[in-house]
């Protein structure tokens, strides 16, 4: 077998691999053999049909099949040896590709198109100038993480009587004739839960007011709960039988619960932060304060990424096989049924992309960035915390919060996709010491007003 590289131009080549009878005749004639074996036909016994009438049945498909597993092959291996840098995956090409005749023809030649990865320089240097955006940590949004807390650890409590109508109720209820009684055989559900935030017609929300345990009401359920589905779960029947719902029923209230935010006192530091390790509410703010800087820096990364992306991209703009690339594009994802209409509009962010992944990795090759398994495993840690931390489990153990990131890292998935952020985090941080940074200080609100214009400005292009 015999593999060639045709340069048409800097960006397009053309491989042509010729195959000879010698390179794939033993592998047909062992598939054949096989056949034989097993192939089942009329008047002959198993395994004894004649190997000519199996060539003859078989012999094409078997040939294509060696021949197609052959030219992948070694076309990867082609690719590896000579170190070639290709953009997407070799296609089958229109124009040089000679016709074949699988029943005829012994010596065949396959063409095969590709693009090539453009040869560029990324020079950075403090002439590059590129807005950073550190979010200032109000007093206000030290306050809300406070909140957030308390809301976490705070519990529901039995009160006696409705206070705010934002509380939950356990009820029994049951169903009522045009006169008002119970009916037997009606519809009955037994402590049911209640949430009167959670009721639309205020005119049957006002009914609660004030309302104690053991008291009865009289209400409209469909007027209270018009959504088919919240009936459908409070009452345990099916959603068409609540749509068909109508009457009165009777809610004779057994519990009344009001949520309680946990109080700020030394338990609750030693929940968030662990037994002594704060102690007072000044304290609690100072390391709220750290936190949430920690929470915002990687929040002013990405935007910083993404105008540190367009900066590049557009100063050096490495040219790229765009024919090529859109019919790539347009064969491989014919599975994901994107439409040639969307994938015209979705090209010139798709070029934008390939152009910063370019870019990225000749940074990570010209300046030998490296990213460690450790770093990998402390980055897997920290998305583990996060998740726990979203359900109020602030503090885990390091063992146990190892042994949680560990699992993740055996996903191969996970883990490439770990490795993929740090080495992003690694461009990030090497950019941010080397470009000139125009540094802004603005408050939450404004940094998503910027995010929110940068989106309209990508949206109108």
């Amino acid at each position: 077998m015999n593999i060639t590289k045709e340069n048409k131009d800097n960006l397009n080549a053309v491989l042509k691999v010729k195959v000879q009878p010698e390179d794939y005749k033993e592998n047909v004639d062992k598939q054949i053999k096989e056949y034989k074996k097993k192939v089942k036909m009329d008047g002959f016994r198993p395994g004894k049909v004649p190997e000519g009438l199996v060539r003859k049945m078989y012999g094409t498909s078997l040939k294509i099949d060696q021949i197609n597993k052959l030219v992948s092959e070694k076309l990867s291996q082609y690719l590896k040896d000579e170190e070639l840098k290709i953009l997407g995956e070799p296609l089958p090409s229109k124009e040089e590709q000679k016709e074949i005749d699988w029943n005829k023809d012994e010596e065949l030649e396959f063409a095969f198109d590709i693009g090539l990865s453009p040869e560029f320089e990324v020079k950075i240097t403090k002439h590059d100038k590129i807005p950073f955006y550190k979010i200032k940590v109000t007093d206000d949004l030290i306050n809300n993480q406070i909140e957030n807390y308390q809301s976490r650890l705070g519990e529901f409590q039995n009160i006696d009587q409705v206070e705010t109508n934002e509380e939950l109720i356990k009820a029994d209820i049951s169903q009522l004739d045009e006169n008002n009684n119970i009916i037997d055989d009606g519809i009955q559900k037994e402590n049911a839960t209640i949430s009167l935030n959670v009721i639309k017609d205020e005119e049957e929300k006002k009914k609660f007011e004030e309302a104690k345990v053991n008291d009865e009401i009289d209400i409209d359920l469909k007027k209270a709960y018009p959504n088919a589905s919240e009936l459908s779960s409070m009452l345990g029947i099916s959603k068409e039988e609540a749509e068909e719902l109508s009457g009165m029923f009777r809610i004779r209230i057994n519990e009344i619960k009001k949520f309680i935010k946990a109080e700020i006192n030394q338990d609750f530091f030693d929940k968030i932060y662990g037994e002594g390790e704060v102690t007072s509410e000044e304290e609690m703010k100072e390391k709220i304060k750290e936190e949430l800087e920690q929470q915002l820096k990687p929040e002013s990364d990405r935007k910083f990424a993404h105008d540190a992306k367009e900066h590049f991209v557009n100063k050096i703009d490495p040219e790229l096989p765009s024919d090529f690339l859109k019919r790539w594009l347009k064969e491989t994802q014919k599975d994901n049924k994107l439409t040639e209409e969307q994938i015209e509009n979705e090209f010139p962010d798709f070029l934008k992309d390939v152009k910063w992944d370019l870019i990225k990795n000749k940074i990570i090759k010209d300046y030998e960035l490296k990213v460690e398994e450790s770093e990998v495993l402390d980055l897997a840690k920290q998305v583990t915390l996060q998740q726990f931390q979203q359900y109020g489990m602030m503090n885990l153990p390091e063992e146990q919060l190892e042994q949680y990131a560990k699992e993740i890292l055996k996903k191969e998935e996970d883990k490439n996709r770990l490795y993929d952020q740090k080495y992003q985090d690694k461009v990030v941080e090497l950019l941010k010491e080397n470009v000139k940074l125009n540094e802004k200080e603005v408050t939450s609100e404004e940094f998503k007003e910027q995010i929110e214009k940068d989106q309209n400005k990508q949206t109108k292009k």
